[in-house]
């Protein structure tokens, strides 16, 4: 189990233990954090379980794939630290991440 500090756009936090193996995405619902949709079920499909990373940790995560950078280019997104939540396995490497949710997801 790793922590991870999900930031919704105004502030809130909400501190989780997520296990390795799972996706931000899938901590975040399985621990109702809010401002993760998720529609398509982490299939990398929509798009809404768009998160910002902070800068100390994107070194430390798996290079986002073509697809995923396809969905954010998709969604209009233009924020360098822009990922898609589904698309980041959790690994002990992550323990103590922080990431944000937008104000609205597109």
């Amino acid at each position: 189990m790793a922590k991870v500090t999900y930031v919704t756009h105004d502030g809130t936090e909400n501190a989780v233990e997520v296990p390795a193996g799972l996706t931000l995405m899938e901590g975040a619902i399985q621990n109702g954090v809010e401002g993760i949709e998720a529609v398509c079920g982490g299939n990398c499909y929509c798009g809404t379980c768009r998160i910002y990373v902070a800068a100390e940790w994107l070194e430390k995560l798996v290079p986002a794939a073509e697809e995923e950078l396809a969905m954010i280019e998709a969604s209009g997104e233009e924020a360098p630290n822009a990922r898609l939540a589904c698309q980041i396995p959790m690994t002990d490497a992550l323990d103590g991440i922080r990431v944000t949710t937008p104000e609205f997801q597109k």
